[in-house]
């Protein structure tokens, strides 16, 4: 359920979420970050995700801008792809390295928060991202991948730093 529902409020998530995430991207050492885990994922390659689905949104509204057809979340790849599109994904950025990453994060972030920034309440709730074939808003589309995502991305960073405490804990 998004929780902006005009373009204020959808700032204000959008600040604190990053804001939230931004802090632990500080504490994160290479090290720790470049570790896999579960599912053959690492911290950077969260990260590096969640920048990449930025730059999806704005393919998305590009090409709907354009009146060329949206894929959603990408061409070649349905809904129920998304653990082989995370997969390639993750094949395709191997050699990006975690500051690359973190600063590829930020820069998204900055870009989606002048986005926010110029478009109007009318055109971030006023109705559909134009060719998304469904009912969400663009402002729905830019909460999904952005202070969702951040806060998604939070969640995973403080409990692997959880669950690292914890080994370490154990070790001594």
């Amino acid at each position: 359920m998004p929780a902006a529902q005009n373009k204020t409020d959808l700032a204000a998530i959008t600040h604190k979420e990053f804001g939230t995430l931004n802090i632990l991207l500080d504490q994160v050492p290479a090290s720790v970050a470049l570790q896999k885990l579960d599912e053959d994922t690492s911290i950077k390659d969260v990260i590096g995700h969640r920048a990449h689905w930025i730059d999806l949104f704005f393919g998305w509204y590009a090409d709907g801008q354009a009146g060329k057809p949206v894929h959603i979340p990408a061409e070649g790849y349905k809904w129920n792809d998304l653990k082989r599109y995370n997969a390639d994904l993750r094949a395709a950025q191997a050699d990006l390295g975690w500051p690359d990453a973190v600063a590829m994060l930020r820069d998204r972030h900055a870009r989606l928060l002048d986005f926010i920034d110029t478009r109007s309440d009318a055109e971030l709730y006023g109705g559909p991202l134009t060719g998304a074939k469904n009912t969400w808003r663009l402002g729905r589309w830019v909460e999904a991948t952005g202070p969702s995502h951040y806060r998604s991305a939070s969640k995973f960073m403080r409990e692997v730093m959880r669950d690292r405490a914890l080994s370490r804990a154990d070790q001594t």
